[in-house]
């Protein structure tokens, strides 16, 4: 092994999401345990010999695991800007950018922060250096997505921060590079290749769809308002609220209110319909059952739509997204997610891959 022109490497992450000990991975890789604990300490720099068992037995690429000193002195780019200063971010590593995200209200709750931005310098870290390299980004509107996080967390000890954003406007953060994954849900029964079409038409190049469930959407209805089916509530006079453009859920609005007057009110998620309705705001509105019946208030069933997570094929080797694709699979995360009112899991943990050619495949 060489001493020269020191590495930026990503061992000791990989192997923490793994669970492995430095014992396992020197035994399993080939290296001796001293050898595992001098590379991620970065005191020595392996033989290319070395690097390829390494990324063998990770499943993964060379330059997964290691970067040129240069490329690892990159300062992180934030992801979109903060809307403030100073400003609390977490930060991840996409595609071997490091990247910095302002905090926002989810569905996870208070995630704890990476640090505070304060006059535009970067600073105040509070997480050990590898919390970047062990954390997975995603942007969907799954209002269950803590469920998945809870089980990264337990199994894989990878971090899951979650962006609540509509299926196009998660999809085109991931054409940008700024995300991992993102959460897709535009196909319903009579148009089952619409996420497919959706994802292809912003990535231009191969991706994975990874479904998680069928779910089923509908009216959200006061129950002083004694609606029980759709046209019953386009006939009553109803104030609607509505979702923002590219979200399924608008789009179902379209077809309903064709001619009619647009929503005068916009929620950004499930639960946020769910509130204006609960609280009087408006009568009726499109969400998923789970959050209506978490509400107590009226469902109406409109549709089914599958729920896929999409992630670029280049990512396939990154040890978080084959964390997610085995939690995703796992017999405990499906029997929590069975429970849950309106998710079907017949197909949770299929996998569609499709190619840039147009083509797509199942999975195995």
């Amino acid at each position: 092994m060489s001493e020269e022109r020191p590495l930026h490497n990503r061992v000791r992450a990989h192997r923490l999401v793994r669970g492995w000990s430095q014992d396992e991975l020197a035994v399993r890789a080939g290296v001796s345990r001293a050898g595992i604990s001098a590379i991620e300490q970065g005191r020595i720099v392996p033989s290319a010999a070395t690097a390829l068992a390494l990324a063998t037995v990770f499943g993964c690429r060379v330059e997964d695991i290691f970067s040129l000193g240069d490329t690892a002195a990159q300062q992180p780019q934030w992801a979109w800007p903060p809307p403030s200063d100073p400003y609390r971010y977490w930060q991840a590593v996409v595609a071997g950018n490091k990247m910095l995200y302002p905090v926002e209200p989810a569905s996870l709750g208070v995630v704890p922060h990476d640090g505070v931005c304060k006059d535009g310098a970067v600073g105040d870290q509070h997480q050990d250096s590898t919390v970047p390299d062990r954390t997975l980004v995603i942007a969907c509107c799954d209002p269950a997505v803590g469920l998945l996080a809870s089980a990264l967390e337990h199994t894989h000890g990878i971090r899951l921060i979650a962006f609540q954003r509509p299926s196009r406007a998660a999809l085109a953060l991931l054409a940008q590079g700024l995300i991992h994954v993102a959460g897709v849900h535009l196909a319903g029964c009579s148009q089952p290749s619409l996420n497919v079409t959706a994802a292809r038409g912003a990535l231009r190049q191969g991706f994975t769809l990874l479904r998680v469930a069928r779910w089923h959407e509908g009216l959200v209805v006061s129950p002083d308002r004694r609606v029980k089916s759709v046209r019953a509530a386009l006939q009553a006079k109803l104030r609607w609220v509505g979702r923002e453009a590219g979200s399924a859920v608008a789009e179902i609005l379209d077809e309903l209110l064709a001619g009619r007057s647009a929503p005068r009110r916009h929620a950004s998620s499930h639960r946020g319909v769910v509130e204006a309705v609960r609280c009087g705001w408006a009568d009726v509105g499109v969400c998923l059952r789970l959050a209506s019946e978490e509400a107590g208030l009226d469902f109406v069933g409109i549709r089914h739509e599958d729920y896929d997570l999409c992630y670029p094929a280049e990512y396939e080797g990154d040890p978080r997204i084959q964390a997610l694709v085995e939690t995703v699979r796992s017999s405990t995360y499906r029997r929590m997610l069975k429970d849950l009112p309106g998710y079907d899991t017949e197909k949770t943990g299929e996998l569609q891959r499709v190619t840039a050619s147009r083509k797509h495949t199942p999975g195995k």
